[in-house]
């Protein structure tokens, strides 16, 4: 999995470097593709459940699963890239929202406060806590900011299968659920809207968007539970986010 997630990692990097108005979401696709295999993995996504491309790219008021294709970033877009891959049998996912050029302070924020969001998130995934306590570090982080997390969607368990139990909530779900112990690996992903949670599918049966058309940005990374809290699995070794520190993204 460390070797997975490092793929995943150097992949979000040379992506996120590659962002600037003008480039199309397929050019990101191809390059990431590329990438992958030169690594001696493969894409986790490309064909899985017949999604066709290799990364998800979603731009602006698209939350998650966004299709690669023509379409050209434009100046002031945020754009989240999610990558996943296989490595010997072992799955790697993560992903980041990054700016395409000068966005507004709006946009800003909404980074910003997501990436605060997994941070806090990762820090309550030690044994001893609850899967709960999870999506509570979420939401409340989310919440104080005016944000609405996405309830339909949610984070995993991973490893020896993209998406394994249990289901990682990035809100209050009601519920303690499993205690959470050393060595459980998951991929955690909280997905923030500016507007309202609620969100809808597109016409291509894989695009989310928000429901009020407003901005989302999503943040994850595959942890191993530790007593500290998660160990972060996928961090870029320059980019970095879903880390309490200044230099964000």
């Amino acid at each position: 999995m460390r070797q997975a997630n490092r793929i995943v990692a150097d992949v979000l990097e040379m992506l996120a470097g590659m962002v600037a108005p003008g480039v199309t979401t397929a050019e990101l696709d191809r390059a990431a593709e590329t990438l992958i295999r030169e690594r001696g993995a493969r894409p986790a996504f490309k064909g899985y459940r017949g999604f066709p491309a290799s990364i998800c790219v979603s731009i602006d008021d698209e939350v998650v699963h966004g299709i690669p294709g023509p379409r050209r970033l434009e100046e002031g877009q945020i754009v989240s890239l999610d990558v996943g891959t296989v490595w010997e049998g072992y799955y790697g996912d993560a992903a980041v929202t990054v700016p395409c050029g000068a966005i507004s302070q709006e946009k800003r924020r909404l980074l910003e406060v997501t990436d605060r969001a997994l941070a806090k998130a990762v820090m309550a995934a030690r044994s001893g806590n609850h899967l709960r306590d999870i999506g509570v570090a979420v939401e409340t982080e989310c919440r104080a900011a005016g944000y609405g997390v996405v309830r339909d969607f949610v984070g995993h368990g991973i490893g020896t299968s993209m998406h394994e139990k249990p289901q990682v909530y990035n809100f209050d779900c009601g519920r303690n659920g499993p205690e959470l112990r050393e060595g459980m690996a998951l991929a955690i992903e909280p997905m923030v809207n500016m507007g309202t949670h609620k969100v809808r599918v597109l016409k291509d049966g894989w695009t989310v968007v928000t429901a009020d058309g407003k901005p989302s940005a999503h943040f994850e990374h595959s942890i191993i539970v530790r007593s500290y809290g998660g160990e972060i699995l996928s961090q870029g070794r320059t980019l970095k986010w879903g880390v309490l520190s200044d230099t964000g993204v």
